[in-house]
């Protein structure tokens, strides 16, 4: 039943893209599949939008009314790709008031979806309707130990960052504004209530990540040991990690059964050659494979023939996880607030945040575990494709935002 009219900003929409393009797409359309929406997106959005409309019909697009706003070019012509884009997102969502007020639209909930930030404030409340905020998440502090093989400019850049995000959460007017006046604030993760001392607040945890259902029913039987990880080469997912556990790993297998191991990480970035050269380091060429970013349907199929995802990523959040747990593929991640509260004991291993050596030691335990016991490695991945089922379904979202709408 279509009983309320939404109006969502979504900064970030393409059906083409993974990640946050990949999420307002989806969000917009489990709005509507109980609601109508009016979804406002960027202008740069518009032709992908209306190109997989075209080759994709679907019923639920009846209830969608697409609107594109973007501010005029002399105020954005410095943006370039990711550089500059949180202040132009933050420009962008002061300037879209305006934009919806001209239009003369009837809605009856105001839903702010990307970016997913704890520290950018919403301006949506000036409309005088209930807001939703969120998905939000926290990313924490990347701790210290693990930036150490990297270059210094990581580590400052991240503190940096820590003070840009403290100077919001304790001075931004508008950012307490936001907190005060948004009806529901939807929290991807621990650590938003914690830091925006939500305690009066309407809101709930629950990662806003998710994917569509890729994976066939049942998994091969397969008797290679195919470790899987993806990402960009950045510190904050944690290749290093990967690739330090995985070379302590291989070592501790029979060299006649090494033949059957083999990591591959998909991904592309600035310490690309960084990584390389810690494979060329331990002369593990045979046993890791690196592929640059490939077409998603060729993603799945490595999904498919994976037997285990490793993660160790420091970010809040991970739609990766998702699709590694659709495939029915073990996690094993470190116990934060993002992949770590993302599994369970069933399906994966969070592994403590502990000093360099030894979470590289536990990385590779689990590994070791998980090779050792084919029994164990089964029950996982049935434990995996089962959280997936209950917690990172689109259509699970789509019913929470339901509940949401619901309550207001």
């Amino acid at each position: 039943m279509t009983n309320k009219t939404i109006l969502a900003t979504c900064y970030a929409v393409n059906p083409y893209k993974g990640s946050e393009d990949a999420m307002g797409w989806n969000f917009i359309n489990q709005i509507a599949r109980f609601n109508k929406v009016y979804a406002i997106t960027r202008e740069n959005n518009k032709t992908a939008i209306e190109k997989y409309m075209n080759e994709n019909p679907n019923c639920v697009y009846d209830n969608i009314t697409f609107l594109y706003f973007d501010l005029p070019y002399w105020m954005r012509f410095w943006k370039k790709g990711g550089r500059g884009a949180m202040l132009y997102y933050y420009m962008w969502q002061r300037g879209i008031v305006n934009f919806i007020r001209k239009q003369n639209l009837n809605f009856d909930i105001t839903h702010n979806v990307n970016f997913h930030n704890d520290w950018t404030p919403s301006f949506l409340w000036k409309l005088n309707k209930p807001m939703v905020w969120g998905p939000i998440g926290h990313h924490p502090l990347i701790p210290k130990q693990y930036l150490k093989p990297y270059s210094m400019k990581y580590l400052l850049k991240d503190r940096v960052t820590w003070m840009v995000k403290n100077y919001f959460w304790k001075c931004s007017f508008s950012l307490k504004k936001t907190v005060k006046n948004a009806a529901h604030i939807w929290c991807m993760n621990s650590g938003v209530p914690t830091i925006l001392k939500l305690k009066e607040q309407s809101f709930s945890v629950l990662p806003s990540v998710a994917t569509e259902d890729f994976s066939i029913s049942t998994r091969a039987e397969n008797k290679n040991f195919n470790i899987i990880s993806v990402g960009r080469f950045v510190p904050l997912k944690g290749f290093d990690l990967t690739l330090l556990s995985f070379l302590k790993f291989i070592n501790s297998v029979p060299v006649l059964e090494r033949k059957n191991c083999k990591l591959t990480l998909v991904g592309s970035g600035p310490e690309k050659e960084f990584y390389k050269q810690i494979i060329n380091n331990y002369n593990v060429e045979s046993y890791v494979e690196v592929i640059e970013w490939i077409d998603r349907k060729e993603l799945m199929e490595l999904y498919e023939n994976s037997s285990v995802f490793l993660f160790p990523s420091h970010e809040g959040a991970g739609m990766v996880v998702a699709e590694a747990l659709s495939f029915g593929l073990p996690v094993i991640c470190l116990n934060n607030e993002g992949p770590g509260e993302f599994i369970n004991s069933h399906c994966g291993f969070a592994i403590s945040q502990i000093d360099y050596e030894n979470t590289i030691s536990l990385l590779s335990e689990a590994l070791i575990k998980l090779h050792s016991d084919r029994n164990l490695l089964n029950q996982m991945s049935i434990g995996a494709r089962k959280q997936y089922e209950d917690k990172f379904t689109w259509n699970s979202r789509g019913e929470h935002l339901k509940f949401i709408y619901n309550q207001l």
